[in-house]
């Protein structure tokens, strides 16, 4: 290579990201329009093509809803604490902390629109809203958190040109960190508020949300962040990951607190929740309850243990956190619909009860709620626009750290 060559390539752009991250950008492009034709199905033949009815109204849609809400709210919150507080972060993860929140978000306000039916009610909401609805609150919340989440990234960014002081992003970090826990716990009174259901009125319902954010958001940050190094993206230290996977141990243990809690409220001789308990324990939900507890606990061993404190294992308790995040999500929504809050039901229809040509001693033994396929393609479709958000960040936005762009 002359000379002439070498200055010039010297002086050349480096490209952002690469074939790798152009391929993902397309496959998640296309996954998103697949799930957009699928949601059009939806639309034109009504809100019957999915298993959700008026018992068990509400279902993979809010249930993943909850999950992206508390991814968004975790990343968010690990990357403005220690900003906030003026404390070390962990390496140069920041941006690409705020980023899995912002898509994250994205992707819980596009199920919360597939989950109205049909688009012009996403218009009707604001025009006919009622402000003292916790439904109205946790609307206006997440599209606050969203602005404020891309605000934030802006203010990182541009805080590394000099052009934001240190104060400004430090204040703008604390009202990141309130907003995230205001989000979460908001979700979380729309359930706590909800009398007739006994698995979600419980005043421990918003630690409860926060503290599972803070745990898929950690795992997700740690996946992302070792993906990314990986690939050559960013310089990432193993202590950083070290750091993370003890702070993700200890979000872990006080989320499985809080769950026990919960459960010996519930379950406590004489209490009216023992029928809850056994659904979990031994019923219908029994699959998603051992698997929170065996993943939650492989995923502490592993984080703790510093044999087992491997990059791979490490990606490995940060999916762990992440599945047993989503089936607790599983636990709380269906398991909310499925005891029957009147003993004797109006109507025993096939569109009510699982076995409506049984007793009433057979009505609930299976699931009251399993998605249809097309649900299960448009939820898929969303959560590719999620990752779709994300990719394009990478490969458009500076979100490596200054020292390495």
């Amino acid at each position: 290579m002359s000379d002439t060559t070498a200055a010039v390539a010297a002086k050349a752009p480096a490209k952002k990201g690469g074939a790798g991250l152009n391929i993902a950008i397309g496959v998640s492009a296309v996954v998103t329009a697949i799930g957009i034709a699928l949601w059009f199905t939806q639309i034109s033949g009504g809100m019957v093509q999915t298993a959700m009815r008026n018992l068990d109204s509400w279902g993979l849609y809010i249930t993943s809803f909850m999950f992206f809400v508390g991814l968004s709210a975790g990343g968010l919150i690990i990357s403005s604490v220690p900003k906030a507080f003026g404390l070390k972060g962990f390496g140069g993860i920041s941006k690409v902390a705020v980023m899995t929140s912002i898509a994250a978000t994205v992707a819980a306000i596009g199920l919360v629109v597939v989950d109205m039916g049909q688009p012009l009610r996403v218009w009707e909401l604001f025009v006919y809203s009622n402000l003292g609805s916790p439904l109205m609150w946790d609307i206006i919340v997440l599209m606050v958190y969203l602005i404020l989440s891309c605000v934030y990234l802006w203010a990182q960014i541009a805080s590394e040109k000099g052009k934001v002081s240190h104060a400004a992003l430090r204040v703008i970090s604390v009202v990141a960190l309130v907003c995230a826990v205001m989000v979460h716990s908001v979700t979380a009174w729309i359930f706590g508020l909800q009398q007739s259901h006994e698995m979600w009125h419980t005043a421990l319902l918003a630690p409860w949300f926060v503290s599972s954010a803070l745990v898929c958001g950690t795992g997700l940050v740690i996946c992302a962040a070792v993906a990314l190094r990986a690939a050559g993206y960013l310089k990432w230290e193993q202590s950083d990951l070290v750091k993370l996977a003890k702070l993700l141990a200890v979000f872990l243990l006080v989320d499985l607190y809080f769950f026990g809690c919960d459960l010996l409220t519930e379950g406590f001789p004489a209490a009216s929740g023992a029928e809850v308990v056994a659904m979990l324990v031994s019923g219908p939900l029994a699959p998603f309850f051992w698997g929170e507890v065996v993943l939650s606990v492989l995923a502490v061993v592993i984080c703790v243990v510093p044999r087992l404190r491997t990059t791979p294992l490490m990606v490995a308790a940060g999916l762990f956190a992440i599945a047993a995040i989503f089936c607790k999500r599983v636990q709380l929504l269906v398991g909310g619909f499925q005891v029957p809050n009147l003993d004797y039901p109006a109507a025993m229809t096939p569109f009510t009860v699982t076995d409506w040509e049984g007793n009433m001693a057979t009505a609930y033994q299976g699931l009251v709620y399993w998605p249809t396929p097309l649900e299960f393609g448009v939820a898929l479709g969303v959560v590719a626009l999620g990752f779709l958000v994300f990719f394009l960040g990478l490969k458009l936005l500076p979100l490596k750290p200054a020292d390495e762009q």
